[in-house]
Protein backbone atom coordinates (compact mmCIF):
# COMPACT_ATOMS: atom_id res chain seq x y z
CA UNK A 1 0.00 0.00 0.00
CA UNK A 2 1.63 3.22 -1.19
CA UNK A 3 -1.17 5.76 -0.66
CA UNK A 4 -2.25 6.94 2.77
CA UNK A 5 -5.61 5.57 3.90
CA UNK A 6 -8.06 8.21 5.23
CA UNK A 7 -9.10 7.74 8.86
CA UNK A 8 -12.76 6.99 8.14
CA UNK A 9 -11.79 4.27 5.66
CA UNK A 10 -9.23 2.84 8.07
CA UNK A 11 -11.84 2.55 10.81
CA UNK A 12 -14.38 1.02 8.43
CA UNK A 13 -11.90 -1.60 7.25
CA UNK A 14 -10.79 -2.34 10.80
CA UNK A 15 -14.38 -2.82 11.89
CA UNK A 16 -14.95 -5.22 8.99
CA UNK A 17 -12.28 -7.52 10.44
CA UNK A 18 -14.30 -8.16 13.61
CA UNK A 19 -16.82 -10.81 14.62
CA UNK A 20 -19.16 -10.45 17.63
CA UNK A 21 -17.89 -11.80 20.93
CA UNK A 22 -19.99 -14.26 22.92
CA UNK A 23 -22.70 -12.97 25.25
CA UNK A 24 -22.56 -13.77 28.95
CA UNK A 25 -24.73 -12.82 31.91
CA UNK A 26 -22.99 -11.20 34.86
CA UNK A 27 -24.14 -9.76 38.21
CA UNK A 28 -24.82 -6.04 38.25
CA UNK A 29 -21.66 -5.39 40.26
CA UNK A 30 -19.54 -6.92 37.46
CA UNK A 31 -21.35 -5.12 34.63
CA UNK A 32 -20.02 -1.63 35.37
CA UNK A 33 -18.37 -0.02 32.35
CA UNK A 34 -19.54 -2.70 29.94
CA UNK A 35 -22.17 -2.39 27.22
CA UNK A 36 -25.64 -3.89 27.28
CA UNK A 37 -25.84 -6.81 24.85
CA UNK A 38 -29.65 -6.82 24.92
CA UNK A 39 -32.42 -4.29 25.40
CA UNK A 40 -33.23 -3.97 29.11
CA UNK A 41 -36.91 -3.68 30.02
CA UNK A 42 -38.47 -2.97 33.40
CA UNK A 43 -39.59 -6.09 35.25
CA UNK A 44 -41.56 -4.05 37.76
CA UNK A 45 -43.21 -0.67 38.19
CA UNK A 46 -41.45 2.11 40.11
CA UNK A 47 -42.79 3.31 42.43
CA UNK A 48 -44.94 0.23 42.87
CA UNK A 49 -47.44 2.24 44.93
CA UNK A 50 -48.29 5.87 45.63
CA UNK A 51 -45.60 7.13 48.02
CA UNK A 52 -45.05 10.18 50.16
CA UNK A 53 -42.38 12.58 48.94
CA UNK A 54 -42.13 14.35 52.32
CA UNK A 55 -42.46 13.78 56.05
CA UNK A 56 -45.90 14.84 57.30
CA UNK A 57 -49.44 13.51 57.43
CA UNK A 58 -51.52 11.67 54.85
CA UNK A 59 -54.99 13.18 54.58
CA UNK A 60 -58.03 13.26 52.32
CA UNK A 61 -58.05 16.48 50.32
CA UNK A 62 -61.81 16.57 50.64
CA UNK A 63 -61.43 16.88 54.45
CA UNK A 64 -59.73 20.26 54.30
CA UNK A 65 -59.47 22.47 56.30
CA UNK A 66 -59.58 19.79 59.02
CA UNK A 67 -59.16 19.04 61.84
CA UNK A 68 -58.23 15.34 61.61
CA UNK A 69 -57.71 12.39 63.91
CA UNK A 70 -54.24 10.77 63.75
CA UNK A 71 -54.99 7.02 63.67
CA UNK A 72 -51.60 5.49 62.84
CA UNK A 73 -48.24 5.71 61.12
CA UNK A 74 -46.81 4.79 57.71
CA UNK A 75 -43.04 4.42 57.25
CA UNK A 76 -40.89 3.23 54.32
CA UNK A 77 -41.01 -0.55 54.30
CA UNK A 78 -43.71 -0.60 56.96
CA UNK A 79 -46.92 0.93 55.68
CA UNK A 80 -50.20 1.60 57.51
CA UNK A 81 -52.25 -1.57 57.22
CA UNK A 82 -55.67 -0.14 58.07
CA UNK A 83 -58.15 2.00 56.20
CA UNK A 84 -58.96 5.65 56.62
CA UNK A 85 -62.33 7.30 56.84
CA UNK A 86 -63.45 10.91 56.62
CA UNK A 87 -61.53 13.01 59.13
CA UNK A 88 -58.74 10.48 59.58
CA UNK A 89 -55.02 11.19 59.04
CA UNK A 90 -51.89 9.06 59.26
CA UNK A 91 -48.42 10.17 60.29
CA UNK A 92 -46.24 9.45 57.24
CA UNK A 93 -42.55 9.58 56.34
CA UNK A 94 -40.68 10.05 53.08
CA UNK A 95 -40.89 6.96 50.87
CA UNK A 96 -43.80 5.43 52.79
CA UNK A 97 -46.91 4.20 50.95
CA UNK A 98 -50.05 6.31 51.14
CA UNK A 99 -52.71 4.67 53.32
CA UNK A 100 -55.85 3.57 51.53
CA UNK A 101 -58.28 6.45 51.22
CA UNK A 102 -55.73 9.29 51.47
CA UNK A 103 -54.56 11.34 48.52
CA UNK A 104 -52.56 14.33 49.80
CA UNK A 105 -49.59 14.96 52.10
CA UNK A 106 -49.78 17.74 54.65
CA UNK A 107 -46.09 18.35 55.41
CA UNK A 108 -45.17 18.60 59.06
CA UNK A 109 -44.25 22.30 58.77
CA UNK A 110 -47.85 22.97 57.74
CA UNK A 111 -49.37 20.95 60.57
CA UNK A 112 -50.05 21.50 64.25
CA UNK A 113 -50.63 18.41 66.37
CA UNK A 114 -51.90 18.08 69.91
CA UNK A 115 -52.18 14.47 70.99
CA UNK A 116 -54.10 12.72 68.21
CA UNK A 117 -55.66 15.92 66.89
CA UNK A 118 -54.16 17.47 63.77
CA UNK A 119 -54.87 20.95 62.49
CA UNK A 120 -53.76 23.01 59.50
CA UNK A 121 -51.04 25.46 60.50
CA UNK A 122 -49.52 26.61 57.20
CA UNK A 123 -50.09 29.72 55.15
CA UNK A 124 -52.65 27.98 53.01
CA UNK A 125 -54.09 24.53 52.29
CA UNK A 126 -52.06 22.14 50.10
CA UNK A 127 -53.10 21.31 46.55
CA UNK A 128 -54.77 18.00 45.87
CA UNK A 129 -52.17 15.26 45.43
CA UNK A 130 -49.38 17.46 46.72
CA UNK A 131 -46.12 15.75 47.81
CA UNK A 132 -47.21 12.39 46.41
CA UNK A 133 -45.06 10.26 44.07
CA UNK A 134 -47.62 8.41 42.01
CA UNK A 135 -47.30 4.74 41.13
CA UNK A 136 -45.24 4.37 37.93
CA UNK A 137 -43.86 7.92 38.10
CA UNK A 138 -40.36 6.67 37.17
CA UNK A 139 -41.24 3.72 34.94
CA UNK A 140 -43.79 0.97 34.46
CA UNK A 141 -43.34 -2.76 33.97
CA UNK A 142 -42.34 -3.49 30.37
CA UNK A 143 -40.85 -0.07 29.64
CA UNK A 144 -37.63 -0.03 27.58
CA UNK A 145 -35.04 1.48 29.91
CA UNK A 146 -31.63 0.76 28.36
CA UNK A 147 -30.97 -0.07 24.72
CA UNK A 148 -28.54 -2.71 23.52
CA UNK A 149 -25.20 -1.04 22.84
CA UNK A 150 -25.54 1.60 25.56
CA UNK A 151 -22.80 1.69 28.19
CA UNK A 152 -23.70 0.49 31.67
CA UNK A 153 -22.91 3.60 33.66
CA UNK A 154 -23.41 3.77 37.45
CA UNK A 155 -26.81 5.43 36.95
CA UNK A 156 -27.92 2.82 34.40
CA UNK A 157 -26.84 0.00 36.71
CA UNK A 158 -28.95 1.54 39.48
CA UNK A 159 -31.85 1.85 37.04
CA UNK A 160 -31.53 -1.80 35.97
CA UNK A 161 -31.38 -2.97 39.57
CA UNK A 162 -34.40 -0.91 40.58
CA UNK A 163 -36.21 -2.34 37.54
CA UNK A 164 -35.80 -5.85 38.93
CA UNK A 165 -32.62 -7.11 37.28
CA UNK A 166 -29.93 -8.90 39.28
CA UNK A 167 -27.73 -9.67 36.29
CA UNK A 168 -27.33 -8.33 32.77
CA UNK A 169 -26.32 -9.64 29.35
CA UNK A 170 -22.97 -8.28 28.12
CA UNK A 171 -20.28 -9.34 25.68
CA UNK A 172 -17.43 -11.22 27.29
CA UNK A 173 -14.29 -9.27 28.09
CA UNK A 174 -11.87 -8.61 25.24
CA UNK A 175 -8.55 -10.45 25.54
CA UNK A 176 -5.84 -7.93 24.58
CA UNK A 177 -2.16 -8.84 24.21
CA UNK A 178 0.29 -5.94 24.29
CA UNK A 179 3.91 -6.11 23.12
CA UNK A 180 6.72 -3.61 22.64
CA UNK A 181 9.53 -4.25 20.20
CA UNK A 182 13.06 -2.90 20.09
CA UNK A 183 16.56 -3.89 21.22
CA UNK A 184 17.04 -0.38 22.61
CA UNK A 185 14.25 -0.75 25.18
CA UNK A 186 14.66 -1.45 28.88
CA UNK A 187 12.15 -1.69 31.69
CA UNK A 188 11.22 1.57 33.48
CA UNK A 189 13.51 2.11 36.46
CA UNK A 190 16.32 -0.06 35.06
CA UNK A 191 19.75 1.45 34.27
CA UNK A 192 19.65 3.19 30.87
CA UNK A 193 22.67 3.26 28.57
CA UNK A 194 23.33 5.96 26.00
CA UNK A 195 21.80 3.84 23.22
CA UNK A 196 18.85 2.68 25.33
CA UNK A 197 15.43 4.01 26.24
CA UNK A 198 12.92 3.18 29.01
CA UNK A 199 9.97 1.32 27.50
CA UNK A 200 6.71 2.96 28.62
CA UNK A 201 4.30 2.34 25.75
CA UNK A 202 2.98 -0.88 27.29
CA UNK A 203 2.11 0.72 30.60
CA UNK A 204 0.69 3.77 28.81
CA UNK A 205 -1.52 1.56 26.62
CA UNK A 206 -2.64 -0.52 29.60
CA UNK A 207 -3.59 2.67 31.43
CA UNK A 208 -5.51 3.91 28.38
CA UNK A 209 -7.57 0.71 28.45
CA UNK A 210 -8.08 0.57 32.22
CA UNK A 211 -11.74 1.64 32.09
CA UNK A 212 -12.65 -0.88 29.37
CA UNK A 213 -13.76 -4.51 29.81
CA UNK A 214 -10.45 -6.16 28.90
CA UNK A 215 -8.24 -8.97 30.10
CA UNK A 216 -4.69 -7.79 29.40
CA UNK A 217 -1.82 -10.08 28.40
CA UNK A 218 1.61 -8.49 28.71
CA UNK A 219 4.02 -9.96 26.16
CA UNK A 220 6.86 -7.79 27.42
CA UNK A 221 9.66 -6.32 25.29
CA UNK A 222 10.36 -8.37 22.17
CA UNK A 223 13.78 -8.25 20.44
CA UNK A 224 14.47 -6.96 16.94
CA UNK A 225 14.87 -10.48 15.52
CA UNK A 226 12.34 -11.68 13.01
CA UNK A 227 12.35 -15.30 14.13
CA UNK A 228 11.80 -14.38 17.78
CA UNK A 229 9.00 -12.02 16.81
CA UNK A 230 7.39 -14.63 14.59
CA UNK A 231 7.36 -17.24 17.34
CA UNK A 232 6.01 -14.77 19.88
CA UNK A 233 3.19 -13.73 17.54
CA UNK A 234 2.31 -17.34 16.70
CA UNK A 235 1.88 -18.10 20.40
CA UNK A 236 -0.61 -15.30 21.03
CA UNK A 237 -4.07 -16.37 22.21
CA UNK A 238 -6.09 -13.16 22.24
CA UNK A 239 -8.87 -11.29 20.48
CA UNK A 240 -6.55 -8.37 19.81
CA UNK A 241 -2.77 -8.11 19.54
CA UNK A 242 -1.37 -4.60 19.91
CA UNK A 243 2.29 -3.99 19.15
CA UNK A 244 4.26 -0.77 19.43
CA UNK A 245 7.41 -0.05 17.45
CA UNK A 246 8.87 -1.71 14.38
CA UNK A 247 5.95 -0.73 12.16
CA UNK A 248 7.77 1.62 9.79
CA UNK A 249 10.09 0.86 6.85
CA UNK A 250 13.57 0.83 8.39
CA UNK A 251 15.93 -2.14 8.30
CA UNK A 252 15.07 -2.93 11.93
CA UNK A 253 11.30 -2.48 11.55
CA UNK A 254 10.48 -6.18 11.56
CA UNK A 255 6.95 -6.35 12.94
CA UNK A 256 5.21 -6.53 9.56
CA UNK A 257 7.46 -9.23 8.03
CA UNK A 258 7.37 -11.20 11.29
CA UNK A 259 3.58 -11.04 11.38
CA UNK A 260 3.38 -12.19 7.76
CA UNK A 261 5.84 -14.99 8.45
CA UNK A 262 3.59 -16.05 11.35
CA UNK A 263 0.62 -16.25 8.96
CA UNK A 264 -0.92 -12.80 9.39
CA UNK A 265 -2.82 -11.05 6.63
CA UNK A 266 -2.18 -7.30 6.61
CA UNK A 267 -5.32 -5.39 5.63
CA UNK A 268 -3.89 -1.89 5.60
CA UNK A 269 -0.70 -0.06 6.51
CA UNK A 270 0.07 3.68 6.63
CA UNK A 271 -2.85 6.00 7.31
CA UNK A 272 -3.39 9.70 6.66
CA UNK A 273 -2.81 10.67 10.28
CA UNK A 274 -0.33 12.82 12.14
CA UNK A 275 0.97 11.56 14.48
CA UNK A 276 0.57 7.86 13.72
CA UNK A 277 1.04 7.38 9.97
CA UNK A 278 2.83 3.96 10.14
CA UNK A 279 -0.06 2.16 11.89
CA UNK A 280 -0.99 -1.22 10.40
CA UNK A 281 -3.94 -3.54 10.84
CA UNK A 282 -4.68 -7.11 9.92
CA UNK A 283 -5.54 -10.54 11.25
CA UNK A 284 -3.53 -13.46 12.58
CA UNK A 285 -5.96 -16.36 12.59
CA UNK A 286 -8.84 -15.24 14.80
CA UNK A 287 -6.77 -12.43 16.32
CA UNK A 288 -7.02 -8.85 15.11
CA UNK A 289 -3.61 -7.18 14.92
CA UNK A 290 -2.90 -3.48 15.37
CA UNK A 291 0.70 -2.40 14.88
CA UNK A 292 1.21 1.02 16.46
CA UNK A 293 4.20 3.31 15.91
CA UNK A 294 6.90 3.27 18.56
CA UNK A 295 6.97 7.01 19.19
CA UNK A 296 4.96 7.44 22.37
CA UNK A 297 2.71 10.28 21.18
CA UNK A 298 1.95 8.37 17.99
CA UNK A 299 1.17 5.27 20.03
CA UNK A 300 -1.07 7.29 22.34
CA UNK A 301 -3.04 8.92 19.53
CA UNK A 302 -3.52 5.73 17.50
CA UNK A 303 -4.62 3.91 20.65
CA UNK A 304 -7.14 6.68 21.33
CA UNK A 305 -8.49 6.64 17.78
CA UNK A 306 -8.33 2.92 16.98
CA UNK A 307 -7.50 0.59 19.89
CA UNK A 308 -10.06 1.98 22.35
CA UNK A 309 -12.87 2.20 19.76
CA UNK A 310 -12.10 -1.30 18.48
CA UNK A 311 -12.32 -2.74 21.99
CA UNK A 312 -15.56 -0.85 22.63
CA UNK A 313 -16.95 -2.21 19.36
CA UNK A 314 -15.97 -5.78 20.25
CA UNK A 315 -17.53 -5.28 23.68
CA UNK A 316 -20.86 -4.29 22.12
CA UNK A 317 -20.83 -0.48 22.00
CA UNK A 318 -23.35 0.95 19.56
CA UNK A 319 -21.31 4.15 19.19
CA UNK A 320 -17.64 3.29 19.81
CA UNK A 321 -15.88 6.19 18.11
CA UNK A 322 -14.57 9.07 20.24
CA UNK A 323 -16.61 12.24 20.12
CA UNK A 324 -15.22 15.69 19.50
CA UNK A 325 -16.69 19.01 20.57
CA UNK A 326 -16.10 22.58 19.53
CA UNK A 327 -13.85 25.04 21.36
CA UNK A 328 -12.68 28.58 20.71
CA UNK A 329 -9.15 28.95 19.40
CA UNK A 330 -6.83 31.03 21.55
CA UNK A 331 -4.04 31.43 18.98
CA UNK A 332 -3.84 31.17 15.18
CA UNK A 333 -3.14 27.83 13.49
CA UNK A 334 -1.38 27.37 10.17
CA UNK A 335 -3.05 25.59 7.26
CA UNK A 336 -2.96 21.80 7.52
CA UNK A 337 -1.38 19.32 5.12
CA UNK A 338 -2.72 16.13 3.53
CA UNK A 339 -3.16 14.19 6.78
CA UNK A 340 -5.66 14.54 9.59
CA UNK A 341 -3.71 16.19 12.38
CA UNK A 342 -4.25 15.84 16.12
CA UNK A 343 -2.43 18.62 17.95
CA UNK A 344 -1.68 18.44 21.66
CA UNK A 345 -3.36 21.41 23.28
CA UNK A 346 -4.45 22.95 26.57
CA UNK A 347 -7.67 24.69 27.57
CA UNK A 348 -7.01 27.98 29.32
CA UNK A 349 -9.65 30.50 30.33
CA UNK A 350 -12.17 28.96 27.99
CA UNK A 351 -9.87 28.92 24.95
CA UNK A 352 -7.76 26.18 23.41
CA UNK A 353 -4.07 26.66 22.61
CA UNK A 354 -1.93 24.19 20.70
CA UNK A 355 1.39 23.19 22.25
CA UNK A 356 4.38 24.91 20.67
CA UNK A 357 6.25 21.65 20.09
CA UNK A 358 4.41 18.77 18.41
CA UNK A 359 7.24 16.25 17.92
CA UNK A 360 5.81 12.74 18.30
CA UNK A 361 8.60 11.66 20.66
CA UNK A 362 7.95 14.40 23.21
CA UNK A 363 5.93 13.16 26.16
CA UNK A 364 5.97 16.31 28.27
CA UNK A 365 3.60 18.19 25.98
CA UNK A 366 1.29 15.15 25.90
CA UNK A 367 1.31 14.90 29.68
CA UNK A 368 0.32 18.57 29.96
CA UNK A 369 -2.34 18.41 27.24
CA UNK A 370 -5.99 18.47 28.25
CA UNK A 371 -7.22 17.86 24.71
CA UNK A 372 -6.23 17.29 21.10
CA UNK A 373 -7.19 19.74 18.35
CA UNK A 374 -8.51 17.77 15.36
CA UNK A 375 -7.55 19.30 12.01
CA UNK A 376 -9.01 17.89 8.79
CA UNK A 377 -6.74 17.32 5.77
CA UNK A 378 -6.01 20.56 3.90
CA UNK A 379 -7.83 22.63 6.54
CA UNK A 380 -7.17 26.35 5.92
CA UNK A 381 -5.40 28.53 8.44
CA UNK A 382 -7.54 29.26 11.51
CA UNK A 383 -7.55 32.55 13.38
CA UNK A 384 -7.89 33.40 17.06
CA UNK A 385 -11.55 33.22 18.07
CA UNK A 386 -12.55 30.65 15.45
CA UNK A 387 -14.24 27.40 16.45
CA UNK A 388 -12.19 24.21 16.20
CA UNK A 389 -12.95 20.57 16.97
CA UNK A 390 -11.24 19.10 20.02
CA UNK A 391 -11.04 15.65 21.57
CA UNK A 392 -10.94 15.82 25.36
CA UNK A 393 -8.33 13.77 27.21
CA UNK A 394 -9.29 12.26 30.57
Amino acid sequence: MTTLLPLAQAWSRLRALTTPLAIERVPLALAAGRWAAEDIHARRTQPSADLSAMDGYAIRFADLPGPWRVIGESAAGRGFAGETNAGDSVRIFTGAPLPAGTDTILIQEEASREGDTLRLAGEGPPNSGRNVRRRGLDFSEGDLLIRAGERLTPARLALAGTAGHGELAVRRKVRVAIAATGDELVAPGAPVGEAQLPETNRLMLAAQLADLPVDLIDLGILPDRQEALKEAFRAVNADLLVTSGGASVGDHDLVRPALEAAGAKIDFWRIALRPGKPMMAGTLGDTIVLGLPGNPVSAFVTALLFVRPLIAHLAGAADPLPRTRTATLGEPLAANGERTDYLRAELRDGRVLASTLQDSAMLQALARASCLIAREPHAPAAQTGEAVEILDLA
